[in-house]
């Protein structure tokens, strides 16, 4: 039975947040659902791998047994439902959906691919187009019991709790002992504002299992609601003892230790959060809150000034950090936070009150004075719409420097640019491609495997007396040259491979360069590439192969640049927050910018002698977009996907730069397409910043 998927790697979930289980199969389904004929290729065997490797969890390697699949047979339903669940399970979203579509294409009754495309609908904030996938499976097979519990989660998201309930019940009658359902339906009574239904729910769901921390952290949530710090506290402790790595419980325990006046225990589940998420923008806020109200400053701005790090965008923190300078006496910076708070969020009428206040301490009692009547008029506006959430800001009343929980006021919908983010992460591109010496020949000739196809670059390595790649990748093998080079490039020594005698003096140079790069020589390897690039032609192919010279010494360039920067501990990358959220950031406080003007020139020459080489134009993309040319960077990627549409590592930093340029449906697209190209860091990347469920 197929039921809807819980992302248990998540640490911060609201209380409220619908339980839901990870797609599974049973032993029986994996053994019994169908055979599949045979053909050229052994399908069953590819079948039987795929299935296997999802079973198992090892959803990289089944998408990659299903992608062989696709191309033998482009017409089995089954083949993309498969691949559908395992880019599911790997959080790509988008991708998940566009395999169940085919699924249900090939096969307009497939229950189960309308069922689980039901479910990337409804995971996708589509509830409308969800809720008719399920109605069509359910007219397919009516006693599926598994679809009411996921149709019930279709409609938690979408808030109308009563026919979630109705479905939970439905479900329940049949399943009694599935304590998911009960923490799905008390969720569900608790935004009903039926606490008592939704207390005996979680209780239900406790005593069916006792070893699932996630109903005593609800219950505990639920206490908290209703002043019960202790018996909340209690439940935190039992969750924690069942899991003590489960962070959520820490920082949820922490919010009711400050609740009960304990701020010592509060700080210390906050810090050991911290240990495990030292990103954790949302615990840092906390912490520093709670350090102000100590009277420790400076480490409550020491956090605050990292949330800011992270968030530029977030309102509170400037608002909070302000009231710590007023504090400090500092009133020139309270000054320029409260200016900041206020270019975020005009109607922020506190904001306008204490600025006031501080202008007045400065002597500026005009600007004052008008801060005060701006406050007065956004107040009079509050009142005048108090149903609106939009204006919540406006409203005096409010305490903005208390400790934030994860269903607080600035997590509403409308209000996203002022989400406090849960990590801050450092997303690196895939590396720029380059010819190295390989203690291995590569087999150019497997089949069923996508690999770029270009007799130039074949006949150039096939040539080599020393074993040669292409490639991204730092985990090639490296030979070993006991009577060194020469003695290879000459044919002297078994790791002879080519033909020494068809080299020219540049195959030389650019082998003795790659020799270079590899004993760490930089320099030495520039001057040998400069020597390459600078001989006279010689022979048929060498005014082409002078393409590969150039790209070689470009990529030795930019990655001297790179050394260069690392030492400086200034190294630039693509930042990113679990809301999409995109800049550039460097890890000091004074940012340097590199010119890899050089390094660009080497690759337009290579482009210039052998247009329509796809690695050139992907080392272009990378070196554009360090070069913050992103414009430029995703033209170039393009081009390289143009060429080479199987090139995952193009679809993978194109779709990188997309997000960072804060084009996330078309980024995430991309990432997915490199995830199932193969490139397994993709899918980190879409859990992350692709997700868009809708609470």
């Amino acid at each position: 039975m197929f039921i809807f998927a819980t992302d248990k790697n998540r640490n911060f979930t609201p209380y409220y947040k619908i339980k839901m289980k990870r797609l599974a199969f049973s032993l029986f389904l994996f053994l019994s659902l169908f055979t599949v004929c045979r053909a050229q290729y052994d399908k069953d065997a590819f079948m039987f791998r795929g299935r296997q490797a999802l079973s198992e969890g090892r959803y990289a390697d089944a998408i990659s047994q299903f992608n062989i699949l696709a191309r033998l047979d482009s017409t089995d339903s089954w083949v993309f439902f498969y691949r559908g669940i395992s880019k599911y399970n790997l959080g790509d979203i988008r991708g998940a959906q566009g395999d169940f579509d085919a699924s249900v294409r090939l096969n307009p009754v497939f229950t189960n691919g309308y069922h689980f495309r039901a479910i990337t609908l409804s995971r996708s904030g589509k509830y409308d187009e969800a809720l008719a996938d399920f109605d069509r499976a359910m007219e397919l097979r009516p006693g599926l019991i598994g679809l009411y519990f996921s149709r019930g989660v279709t409609y938690f998201l979408a808030q109308r709790f009563e026919n979630a309930v109705s479905d939970f019940d439905r479900y329940i009658r049949k399943e009694p002992k599935d304590p998911s359902a009960y923490l799905n339906r008390g969720a569900s009574y608790l935004f009903l504002a039926d606490t008592t239904k939704a207390l005996a729910d979680y209780n239900k769901a406790i005593a069916l299992d006792r070893f699932d921390p996630e109903g005593y952290i609800r219950r505990g949530r639920v206490f908290a609601l209703q002043k019960n710090y202790k018996g909340a506290i209690a439940d935190m402790d039992k969750a924690i003892s069942l899991d003590t790595t489960n962070t959520f419980a820490y920082f949820n325990r922490a919010l009711m230790f400050y609740e009960s006046n304990d701020y010592n225990s509060a700080m210390a589940d906050l810090n050991r959060v911290l240990r495990e998420e030292p990103g954790n923008a949302l615990t840092l806020y906390n912490r520093s809150l709670i350090s102000a109200q100590v009277g420790n400053f400076e480490d409550a701005l020491a956090d605050m000034d990292r949330v800011i790090n992270i968030n530029p965008d977030n309102v509170l923190a400037y608002y909070n950090r302000a009231s710590y300078f007023v504090q400090m006496g500092r009133w020139m910076d309270a000054l320029d936070d409260y200016d900041k708070a206020i270019e975020l969020y005009p109607d922020f009428a506190k904001a306008y009150l204490n600025r006031s206040y501080v202008k007045n301490m400065l002597g500026r009692t005009k600007s004052s004075k008008q801060d005060y009547d701006t406050a007065q008029r956004k107040v009079r506006e509050y009142r005048a719409k108090t149903a609106s959430e939009e204006a919540s800001f406006a409203d005096t009343t409010k305490k903005y420097s208390s400790l934030i929980a994860l269903d607080a006021d600035f997590a509403k919908k409308g209000f996203d640019n002022e989400l406090l983010q849960n990590r801050d992460i450092n997303i690196r591109l895939r590396p720029l491609y380059k010819f190295s010496l390989s203690a291995t020949k590569d087999n150019r000739n497997v089949a069923l495997r996508h690999r770029y196809e270009n007799l130039l670059i074949d006949k150039f390595i096939s040539d080599s007396p020393i074993n040669m790649a292409i490639s991204n990748a730092d985990s090639i093998p490296k030979p070993r040259f006991e009577q060194g080079i020469d003695a290879s490039i000459y044919g002297d020594t078994y790791l002879a491979a080519g033909d020494p005698k068809s080299l020219t003096e540049a195959d030389r140079q650019f082998i003795r360069g790659l020799y270079s790069v590899q004993s760490k020589q930089f320099s030495t390897a520039l001057n040998q590439f400069d020597a390459a690039v600078n001989a006279p032609p010689e022979g048929r192919y060498s005014e082409y192969y002078k393409a590969f010279y150039y790209l070689n010494r470009g990529v030795l360039r930019a990655e001297m640049i790179d050394f260069i920067s690392s030492i400086e501990n200034n190294v630039q990358t693509l930042t990113m927050d679990d809301q999409g959220t995109t800049r550039a950031r460097v890890r000091d406080q004074v940012s340097r910018t590199y010119d890899y003007s050089e390094a660009i020139d080497d690759m337009l020459a290579a482009d210039k002698l052998l247009p329509g080489v796809p690695y050139i134009y992907f080392n272009l993309g990378n070196l554009y977009c360090l070069s913050s040319k992103f414009v430029e960077s995703v033209d170039n990627y393009t081009k390289a996907i143009n060429v080479f549409p199987y090139m995952g590592d193009a679809y993978y930093n194109r779709g990188l730069v997309l997000i960072y340029l804060k084009d996330k449906e078309k980024g995430c697209i991309d990432l997915s397409r490199a995830g199932e190209l193969g490139v397994g860091e993709a899918y980190s990347v879409i859990s992350k910043y692709c997700e868009e469920e809708k609470n």
